[in-house]
């Protein structure tokens, strides 16, 4: 993705595109650019969330260590 990912805004894309898709009008052109750009976004949030997950694992971990 080109510019900072956020990833509210990448969830309202890929709900937009799910209606798109969902439309009786979608023509097999758009149906596969909106496919690629799903695609895109799934695995853009996917790493979001395994990264956020880590981080947050991280946190909880360091208070389980004695000082």
């Amino acid at each position: 993705m080109e510019k900072e990912f956020k990833y509210a805004e990448a969830v309202a894309e890929l709900e937009a595109i799910v209606a798109k898709l969902r439309a009786e009008n979608c023509d097999v052109d758009t149906l596969t650019a909106l496919t690629r750009r799903a695609a895109e976004l799934l695995a853009a949030c996917r790493e979001r969330l395994t990264a956020t997950d880590a981080e947050l694992q991280a946190i909880l971990d360091s208070f389980d260590k004695p000082e």
